[in-house]
């Protein structure tokens, strides 16, 4: 059996530690904090993510007990609770976003083949937010309500792999609306966003680009009907038209024409009516490219279940963004193994692996391939006994 390296170091041979430390130089990482680098300082936070840690002092007392191990996985300073919490204070978290882009840009190359169930050959990004709730007395820089503190993460979600290749985090007040103005528009790409997206001005921006959008109407906007395609109404799709808006102001920002379809869910029995610049495919593939769009609110709500961002390990702006902006790496880290090592498990059930065998020495192909170890069988096994009682 692989009596070798530690499985943390084996995890950590797929981070680029290369482009990290271009990272640390461009921000300064270590200036005035070379007692604990930048590189100690990641390997702690990755450490937390894996293993659900809840407080700094939690990963103080975890990887004190470890000591004699730190040294294999490329820990080198003494941890303390302090020298954690001043680096989550001071280490500007802009390295830590830098490096997430980087292994973003690693991810997409890998998952840019993933089969997502849609005979479409293009990119489909997926566009929402989700907001974090903080203590206010703790956290009064984000401000969002009387007695209520949060900050928004928005992120644009490529579904071929479920890769996030934007992610923007910003005060709660900020409307959703306005990360459409940070976006740099892929031509021939679609963009599935929910109502609280739909700015005309900003649609037309993307189509302006070559790029292509689906959204959902809201109830109330005029419009004139130019021209009705035939449908099939036994698919749930109730209407496919070719229309342009009527209303002054968005007919200005929006003078094309655009498709709206209105679709009857039979099973959830509701109405949904879609609006899309694309005219090419046919109304179906339209409702189940929007219908892809839940796999964003999934991958919220695992990110808030399996990743340390509800909790802190500090209160200021930079220790949550440094948080984040971990927790981030340590999902793009764990979705790169798990691609280049061919690994048939899901993410969730990697990381609770992960969680309990970090620091064995075994092989990570045999911890999560689910192949069961067959002990070899020597000669003596077959040999016959010498006494028989």
């Amino acid at each position: 059996m692989h009596a070798g390296r530690i499985v943390f170091a084996q995890v950590m041979d797929f981070f680029p530690y290369r482009r990290f430390g271009t990272c640390i130089n461009r921000y300064d990482g270590d200036k005035g904090m070379r007692a604990f680098s930048s590189r100690d300082h990641l390997l702690c936070l990755i450490f937390a993510q894996l293993t659900y840690r809840e407080s700094l002092r939690d990963i103080e007392s975890c990887l004190r007990g470890l000591q004699p191990k730190l040294y294999h996985v490329g820990i080198h300073s003494r941890i303390s609770k302090s020298t954690l919490a001043e680096a989550n204070e001071r280490r500007d978290w802009r390295i830590f976003a830098d490096i997430a882009q980087v292994l973003i840009q690693e991810a997409r190359t890998l998952y840019a083949n993933e089969d997502l169930g849609l005979d479409l050959d293009a990119t489909i990004y997926a566009l929402d937010s989700t907001t974090i709730d903080l203590c206010l007395s703790l956290f009064p820089w984000a401000d969002f309500r009387r007695t209520k503190a949060a900050v928004k993460l928005h992120t644009l979600l490529n579904l071929h792999g479920n890769i996030p290749e934007f992610i923007h985090i910003s005060d709660a007040l900020c409307h959703d609306v306005n990360v459409l103005d940070m976006l740099i528009p892929m031509p021939g790409a679609f963009y599935v966003m929910d109502r609280a997206y739909l700015d005309f001005g900003r649609l037309y921006r993307l189509q302006q680009a070559g790029s292509f959008f689906v959204t959902r109407a809201k109830k109330r906007f005029n419009f004139l009907r130019r021209y009705s395609h035939t449908v099939d109404r036994t698919t749930g799709i109730l209407c496919d038209q070719t229309i342009v808006l009527t209303t002054f102001y968005p007919a200005q920002k929006y003078p094309l024409a655009m498709r709206r379809i209105r679709f009857r869910d039979a099973g959830r029995r509701e109405t949904f009516v879609f609006l899309t610049n694309n005219f090419q495919i046919d109304a179906w593939t339209i409702t189940q490219i929007y219908k892809a769009r839940w796999q964003i609110e999934l991958f919220f709500k695992w990110i808030k279940q399996h990743l340390r961002i509800k909790a802190f390990y500090g209160t200021s702006q930079n220790a949550v963004k440094t948080q984040i902006w971990t927790a981030v790496c340590a999902y793009l880290l764990v979705a790169i193994m798990k691609k280049q090592l061919h690994i048939n498990q899901s993410l969730y059930i990697i990381l609770q692996i992960l969680s309990v065998s970090l620091f064995e020495q075994t092989s990570i192909n045999e911890l999560l391939m689910q192949t069961p170890h067959i002990p070899e069988q020597h000669d003596s096994q077959k040999q016959l006994n010498l006494f028989t009682f």
